[in-house]
């Protein structure tokens, strides 16, 4: 089944204490390139949530973006710097002694001093953390890779009507190339007659310049070959493989035949249907960049 490069899905959940959002989006691009955004706290998801979406996204390049948020309770922890809280109390208190003030120290007056206090991210458990991301990223990838799907489908009909429409104009050729030969075999005649005149052509050397000329022009060869194209075509497209480096490569295939066909065409008529050919190749290399 094909699948495009194109493709978003999110989706956000609170699960215990976090809120998680989790958002992918991608666009075409030759390999796998990843681009996750992941809070600084927990960096250590970055491996993870990779190796996730590489077992089933083979191409494209992906953006993720991962939110963490705490809901419902504390997200940091506050310590105090006893040691220097007490060199407060002292010096406030040698203070008291020397200016002969009264000792009104109390808690309100140490908390006064901010650096004796120290707020702190509170540490998550890694796996907990991960399997609560895990279960959103999943939902939002899915949805991701059904986008991708649908229009992956769409590609895959387009691609599909087109090569039966080019499929169709070689079995075209393959009808026209004999008539070709024929049709210059007459010409020939006709011209020697005009040239000897009265004289009877001498039938062995014409059938002799037909065959050769046969020869030069003929396309079977060609035109086997890009039937089998055509049904690897099929077969790829109903495969359930990544298909974009195969339908690349085989695109470069079918082009080659088509050339060749178009080098040896002497009837008006192929080489008409030569230029219909190269403008479907033209369409199908736009659509499969866009395949997985």
């Amino acid at each position: 089944m094909l699948k495009s490069m194109t493709g978003y899905g999110r989706c956000e959940r609170i699960i215990g204490t976090k809120k998680i959002t989790a958002e992918l989006k991608s666009v075409n691009h030759r390999f796998s390139d990843y681009n996750i955004k992941v809070p600084r706290q927990h960096g250590f998801l970055e491996e993870r949530v990779r190796k996730l979406i590489s077992e089933k996204v083979a191409r494209g390049k992906i953006d993720v973006y991962i939110n963490i948020e705490s809901c419902g309770e504390a997200d940091k922890t506050v310590t105090v710097n006893k040691e220097l809280a007490g060199n407060y109390v002292e010096i406030l208190r040698d203070l008291c002694k020397e200016y002969s003030l009264s000792d009104d120290i109390s808690v309100s007056t140490l908390a006064s001093f901010g650096d004796i206090f120290k707020a702190e991210p509170k540490r998550d458990d890694e796996e907990e953390i991960w399997s609560a991301v895990k279960e959103v990223l999943s939902e939002a990838l899915n949805s991701f890779i059904a986008m991708r799907t649908r229009e992956g489908e769409r590609i895959g009909e387009d691609l599909r009507t087109r090569v039966t429409y080019m499929k169709s104009l070689a079995e075209k050729i393959d009808e026209l190339s004999p008539m070709a030969v024929e049709a210059y075999k007459n010409k020939l005649y006709q011209k020697i007659k005009e040239v000897i005149d009265e004289r009877e052509p001498d039938d062995a050397r014409i059938l002799t310049e037909v065959a050769i000329f046969a020869d030069k022009v003929a396309v079977n060869e060609e035109t086997v070959r890009l039937s089998s194209h055509y049904d690897e075509f099929y077969s790829i497209l109903d495969g359930d493989e990544p298909a974009g480096r195969k339908l690349d490569f085989l695109i470069q295939e079918i082009n080659r035949e088509v050339n060749t066909i178009g080098s040896k065409a002497s009837d008006l008529e192929i080489a008409k249907i030569v230029v219909t050919l190269k403008g479907e190749i033209e369409k199908l290399r736009e659509q499969i960049q866009n395949i997985e």
